[in-house]
């Protein structure tokens, strides 16, 4: 995650408006203006960092002239008491965009510790954990880059990523022969279709999609979809997936599985900014 990127660059600015408004007051009314901080971050908690460079870049938001020793990198597994990176700057600046920089490492931080969660426990059985869209509005490039920091791949970005024909697309079209299609038709490709049955399994496979959204089947119904499509698509399994059930899921072959709590709601991780005072 590039810091300067526009989109980044625009997202921190309005982040900073969001909760400085016209001015920090009590840290203009109570910190010197020439007082300087040492400020170290660190994990308290067990945790995948992800967003450092982002909180860094807040900091040095208001304060240009920011020094950091950074050590951990974004992807890293850190254990309660790691320390994140050494701050020395401006008190002024450092206080005023802690919480902001905070909120930003914490947040995506968690989603990448609950995405590792979820990568561990099918590890070895060949299905690749996925995210969703179903992100909090205006975080969803970082949310996914949290998630690859976390180990999983990411699904689509927007709806104009790839086609996923829908239960309401398809009673909408007519059908998922129609569907497929007239996606087809389009010069879309791949196509990926939502099924809820075995019957619509193989409707879609015989229609030619190149990928089947298994939707909230049980493990014995997945067990037979994969059965069934025989690798004439690739299989997704969404729908119910906890970290109790995920590996069951894996088990049943499918090449991928969907969660979407790991952005819906991952909680925040504990990261603490501890300041001392310079000399």
């Amino acid at each position: 995650m590039n810091p300067s990127d526009p989109l980044i660059q625009r997202f921190i600015n309005e982040a900073l408006a969001e909760d400085v408004g016209t001015g920090d007051i009590t840290t203009m009314a109570v910190i010197p203006a020439t007082a300087r901080f040492h400020g170290v971050m660190s994990a308290r908690e067990t945790m995948v960092t992800a967003g450092l460079p982002i909180a860094l870049e807040v900091f040095r938001k208001l304060d240009p002239e920011l020094r950091c020793e950074v050590l951990v990198s974004d992807g890293d597994l850190v254990e309660k008491g790691a320390v994140l990176a050494r701050l020395t700057g401006s008190a002024g600046g450092l206080l005023t965009a802690e919480r902001t920089a905070l909120n930003i490492l914490q947040h995506l931080s968690g989603i990448a510790t609950l995405t590792r969660r979820y990568v561990d426990r099918i590890a070895g059985t060949g299905a690749t954990l996925l995210d969703t869209r179903k992100t909090i509005p205006g975080l969803r490039v970082l949310a996914k880059y949290a998630v690859r920091m976390g180990g999983a791949r990411n699904h689509r970005l927007r709806l104009d990523s790839g086609a996923l024909i829908k239960d309401n697309h398809l009673a909408v079209c007519g059908g998922i022969k129609e569907a497929v299609t007239r996606a087809r038709a389009a010069g879309i490709s791949p196509i990926e279709v939502e099924v809820e049955t075995l019957d619509e399994v193989e409707e879609a496979v015989e229609a030619g999609a190149d990928m089947l959204l298994l939707d909230n089947m049980d493990i014995p119904t997945l067990r037979l979809a994969v059965q069934l499509v025989n690798g004439r698509a690739q299989t997704e399994a969404s729908g119910g997936v906890k970290l109790e059930n995920i590996r069951d899921i894996a088990l049943t072959g499918v090449n991928f599985i969907s969660v979407g709590r790991i952005t819906q709601s991952a909680p925040a991780v504990d990261i603490g900014l501890d300041w001392i005072v310079d000399g």
